[in-house]
């Protein structure tokens, strides 16, 4: 049926969008907790506030700019947010002290919630409400395939041109998703583009799922934080390899099993999703080699690959069409309340206990998050849909 199709242009340029972003977020990963470690000195602690400064202004800034989307529309979003973004990351190149360090990851961190929020909910809109779930599995393809070259790109650029690099061609890529930003259509249906008043900033229906992704991200904070470095108290060179594990499982999974989340049940999927993450977890704590770290890092990456497709399902399709985006932002705000939260913990667990300590601590997120999600309303899994 041509009203059940995904792939169409919009949707894959918004994937292009999101791809882009994602480069540049990669890139950063792998290389700000370098940088503030080797060049600015700051210690474990410091790298964790470093990692998780963009944090505080994502958390803030997403609820609001759904709320933006809802009124304004997507594209207007999803362009300033991209030139946000490209603006901070370039002012990198003069951050020679954590204060002024992280003052641009906040500025950086507002500029990607804008991005991705007007993104994710073009995805959603453009999407099929029966084939949500494979939807949002297919876009995220975008997203992994950044976060897996972006860290490997990051470090051989660090290898051979230093730090200023990196900082100009994150900030670059960023520039890039600006550039395709512009070249989507406007998608809000025109209720979004006239809501009442009244209009929510935060949407009830997405603050179960959100919470059940805050304790998956747990895992991902202690990857995302203390990952290149655990990585090389293993003797490993760095964990641009990690990541494109991660990555690599993630876009398989996302591919050969896109309908789960949509035949299974998206509560369903999610509670197998966070049993997987926290074994995984286990796995890399207690197993201390890097044969341990790979095994764990291939869990902890299939996990995720079902968790968040089916949680964010689980929050959209409970909410209006008409607060589709406060529902997006209200969800992915989550995702920076667990990072936040888990980064900044995460540094005093480290100090205390070791990296191997941070992941065994992580492993409680994920069996939390089964206690919440089963007090979350789920709509049935809807009929299987046809070929694309």
């Amino acid at each position: 049926m041509p009203g059940d199709r995904i792939l169409t242009a919009p949707f894959l340029l918004t994937m292009l969008v999101e791809f882009a972003l994602c480069l540049s977020v990669g890139m950063l990963l792998a290389v700000v907790p370098v940088y503030a470690d080797h060049e600015l000195g700051v210690g474990s602690f410091g790298v964790a506030i470093a990692v998780a400064a963009v944090s505080p202004t994502v958390l803030v800034c997403q609820p609001l700019a759904g709320r933006f989307a809802d009124r304004r529309g997507r594209r207007l979003l999803i362009v300033s947010g991209a030139l946000l973004a490209a603006l901070a990351i370039a002012g990198y190149v003069v951050a020679d002290s954590l204060p002024l360090l992280v003052v641009l990851r906040l500025v950086t961190g507002a500029g990607e919630a804008m991005l991705l929020v007007g993104a994710a909910t073009m995805v959603t809109d453009l999407a099929p409400e029966r084939r949500r779930g494979e939807a949002l599995s297919i876009f995220s393809l975008g997203l992994w395939g950044g976060l897996a070259l972006g860290p490997l790109l990051g470090e051989l650029v660090l290898g051979s041109t230093g730090f200023d690099t990196v900082w100009l061609l994150a900030a670059g890529s960023c520039l890039g998703a600006g550039l395709v930003g512009l070249a989507l259509p406007e998608t809000a249906p025109p209720r979004a583009k006239h809501p009442s008043p009244l209009s929510r900033l935060v949407q009830p229906q997405a603050i179960g799922p959100g919470v059940v992704l805050a304790f998956t991200v747990l895992g991902f904070a202690g990857l995302g934080t203390f990952g290149a470095l655990y990585a090389r108290e293993l003797g490993l060179e760095g964990a641009g390899t990690v990541w494109l594990l991660f990555s690599a499982v993630v876009v398989a999974t996302r591919i050969l099993a896109r309908h789960v989340p949509d035949r299974l049940g998206p509560k369903r999927t999610s509670r197998v999703a966070l049993a997987l993450i926290a074994s995984g977890l286990l796995a890399i704590g207690l197993w201390n080699a890097p044969a341990g770290l790979y095994v764990g890092t291939l869990v902890v990456a299939f996990g995720h690959a079902l968790a968040f497709p089916s949680l964010m399902t689980l929050a959209v399709n409970n909410a209006p069409a008409e607060e589709r985006s406060a529902a997006v932002g209200t969800f992915s705000a989550f995702t920076e309340l667990g990072f936040l939260v888990g980064a900044l913990s995460l540094g005093a667990v480290a100090s205390a206990v070791g990296y191997e300590g941070v992941f065994v601590v992580c492993a409680l997120g994920p069996l939390a998050g089964v206690a919440v999600l089963g007090r979350i309303a789920a709509q049935p899994p809807l009929p299987a849909p046809g070929v694309a």
